[in-house]
């Protein structure tokens, strides 16, 4: 279990994100178009995980913001934007925003990436949803590089996410 914060006060997720050299679990997100995307999707390709709790807070949005505009630039990689919000709610943002270069994922119907990977929030007025972290795997789905932001206000490390790859 990791403890991190909320404007200060603990809070808790449930378990460690995953170790860099393992293979990341697979798993099955919603993608806007109410299809299913696994890890398999994805294979052949480096991939920046932008794990976050809400695409409606501004913490959020700039993230998957900086990613977009990031991801632009990456050869081979691609950027997924996993919440608990509803597919519609990430399409909303993103085409309101003009984001194009990241692929909304959600994990709205069970939340078993969150509780596989270890960062769903446990508890406070956040439980039950993702907390902030970066996760960045090779074309194989082997974690090159992990971050649980220990504010959950506080934007991640961009650069050290990026410099990995």
């Amino acid at each position: 279990m990791a403890s991190i914060t909320l404007g200060g006060n603990p809070i808790n997720t449930s378990g460690e994100l995953p170790k860099v050299g393992s293979k990341l679990a697979d798993y099955k997100l919603v993608q806007n178009d109410l299809s299913v995307a696994s890890l398999s999707d994805f294979a052949g390709k480096k991939v920046i995980y932008n794990i976050f709790p809400s695409v409606d807070t501004g913490t959020c949005a700039a993230s998957v913001r900086k990613f977009n505009q990031s991801a632009a630039n990456l050869s081979n990689t691609v950027v997924l934007c996993v919440s608990r919000d509803l597919p519609f709610a990430q399409k909303r943002f993103c085409g309101a925003e003009g984001l194009e270069d990241v692929i909304n994922l959600s994990d709205f119907k069970t939340g078993d990436f969150g509780k596989s990977n270890g960062l769903e929030i446990l508890d406070g007025p956040l439980a039950g949803l993702h907390s902030r972290v970066l996760i960045v795997t090779d074309e194989n789905g082997i974690v090159l590089y992990t971050e649980q932001v220990g504010e959950i206000a506080d934007e991640p490390n961009y650069e050290a996410a990026l410099a990995v790859l």
